[in-house]
């Protein structure tokens, strides 16, 4: 393991042109504030600074496992957010593991390096890394490297650990930014619609923002809230706050069990001074795993009417006072009413949401057909059929990841994977043998947009099924995600026969052209040759809008 003595500058032209180099670029940082800025910025930055070929930066995903590139000077662009290493892997996740600086004449040459053909990286030889570091918590890594040989002397390690100490707080503050930002967006569109909608997202983040405060207010532990499911006649739980995933996936409770059995037929609190040894308390074990000693449960009563109830659990004995059994009441109470408030707006919103929904989706479906009807092509009316059933099942995909998850925007690289899964399932050909695999980042879209891309990628998909693998028995198609400055970029490569500089007219790319252009407000990038065909698709950010 190569150790540094990072040396202090001392005086003279190149101690004043290094601290004049990082004054630029603290007064750069601080004048950035969203993701994609700061990133490009210390990239550019760094590179000019350390006169080197090329500066990347990887960034630690909430897994705590997983690096994935997200900026880079001399990389390949498609590999940004697509690309990943794990802690430990590679040098730069050395770096990252290790907590320190690792510089290496001959990368290539190191056991510790690892290739990654598509970044186009080969071409370098050697390379510079270091943690990002901020308040002491790693947060990711970021390397230069020269496409010549080049030994990194003390100065330029410590120079681009300065620098990194630097990045890391402007990063930190860039992702708190545009949390932040995601935030306020997700709220001034609730403030919008709140007048006559109120979704089930809104419903379960109240529920959530209660049992927050209300652990608070209790000083308490864990804290749940659970409703009432009368056609299962089981007690659903809908939200907790507890550090163990174990207590929010506890199974349901029936009616008329344990404690809170108790007090939804008396419709009164109940306190337990230990559930750990009380025997009205049905999960005495997960209690004494997750430390919960005394607990204190109160009804959710509207109009006399119990809806379910909120638990409280202190990690320690205790007497809960009549004044604290009165403020969580109260607590409950108020919870109740906005829960029935909700529901009540909240049934007749997804009428007219789903009236609308379906109106815009039943329009999509007429469009497609119209244009089968109307292709030139000699098809037979099984395979029109068959093309007509992919598509619509591409809308669906979409809204089943909608109906999971309430009226959130949607997830497109889970929406891919669906279509992935239903596409090798219903293969038009049983002789070929084909694997489909969705990579690269999660992309957000509003659920329009979201549609028009799922079309987009199942036509993509379609189309290489037809044309790739003609005279072949088996290949592999790779729908690749990612983002960039300003855009989101999506790739579909096939390894097929390729179809040189003729491209068919077809359809399915005529689709995928209209789809593009007028709904996403993007681009097309279509080539190909001997080995295959890839097409890419850039859509500006401002589609997630």
């Amino acid at each position: 393991m190569a150790e540094f003595e990072l040396p202090v500058p001392g005086s003279g032209a190149g101690a004043l042109q290094t601290v004049a180099s990082l004054r630029e670029i603290a007064q750069a940082l601080s004048a950035a504030w969203d993701l994609d800025t700061t990133l490009d910025l210390i990239t550019r930055r760094t590179t000019q600074v350390m006169l080197v070929d090329s500066c990347s930066i990887y960034l630690l995903e909430a897994d705590g496992e997983t690096l994935r590139l997200r900026a880079s000077t001399g990389l390949a662009r498609k590999a940004l957010g697509r690309v990943a290493l794990k802690m430990g892997e590679g040098l730069t996740g050395w770096a990252a593991q290790q907590n320190t600086p690792v510089a290496v004449r001959d990368a290539q040459a190191d056991p510790r390096f690892k290739l990654l053909p598509e970044t186009r990286e080969i071409g370098f030889h050697s390379l510079l890394a270091v943690p990002l570091v901020n308040r002491e918590r790693v947060i990711g890594a970021m390397n230069v490297q020269t496409a010549a040989f080049h030994n990194f002397a003390g100065d330029e390690v410590q120079l681009l650990s300065l620098i990194g100490d630097l990045a890391a707080g402007a990063l930190d503050r860039a992702i708190l930014y545009d949390n932040m930002n995601r935030q306020i967006a997700e709220l001034t569109t609730l403030a919008k619609v709140s007048e006559t909608v109120t979704s089930p997202l809104y419903l379960d983040e109240m529920l959530d923002l209660v049992v927050e405060m209300a652990a608070r207010v209790m000083d308490a532990a864990v804290c749940s809230l659970q409703l009432i499911d009368q056609e299962r006649g089981e007690l659903i739980m809908k939200s907790a706050r507890s550090p163990s995933q174990a207590y929010r996936a506890r199974p349901a409770l029936k009616i008329g069990e344990g404690i809170a059995g108790l007090v939804i037929r008396d419709r009164k609190p109940v306190t337990v001074a230990d559930v750990r040894t009380d025997p009205r308390y049905h999960l005495s074990r997960m209690a004494r795993q997750e430390g919960m000693v005394s607990m204190l449960s109160v009804p959710l009563m509207v109009h006399e009417r119990v809806i379910g109830v909120l638990n409280c659990y202190t990690e320690r004995p205790h007497q809960f006072s009549p004044e604290q059994i009165a403020l969580f009441s109260t607590f409950a109470n108020q919870t109740a009413l906005a829960i029935e408030n909700a529901r009540l707006v909240t049934n007749a919103a997804v009428v007219r949401e789903m009236h609308h929904r379906i109106k815009n989706n039943l329009q999509t479906v007429a469009m497609l057909l119209r244009l089968q009807a109307g292709d030139g092509q000699s098809l037979t009316a099984r395979d029109a059929l068959h093309l007509s059933i992919s598509r619509i099942q591409s809308i669906a995909a979409v809204h089943e990841v909608l109906a999971q998850e309430g009226f959130r925007s949607v997830n497109v690289k889970e929406v891919a994977e669906r279509i992935a899964r239903l596409t090798a399932q219903n293969m038009l050909r049983p002789d070929l043998e084909v694997e489909i695999a969705v990579e690269g980042e999660a992309i957000i879209l509003p659920s329009q947009a979201a549609t028009s891309l799922a079309l987009v990628i199942n036509e993509l998909l379609q189309n290489s099924l037809e044309h790739a693998f003609a005279g072949l028995d088996r290949g592999s198609v790779r729908i690749s995600m990612g983002r960039g400055p300003g855009e989101f970029v999506v790739e579909v490569c096939d390894d097929g026969v390729g179809l040189g500089a003729a491209r068919p007219a077809s359809l399915g790319l005529e689709i995928v052209e209209t789809l593009v252009r007028e709904d996403l407000r993007g681009k097309l990038e279509f080539s190909a040759d001997a080995v295959g065909t890839r097409v890419v698709i850039r859509l500006p950010r401002s589609v997630e809008r």
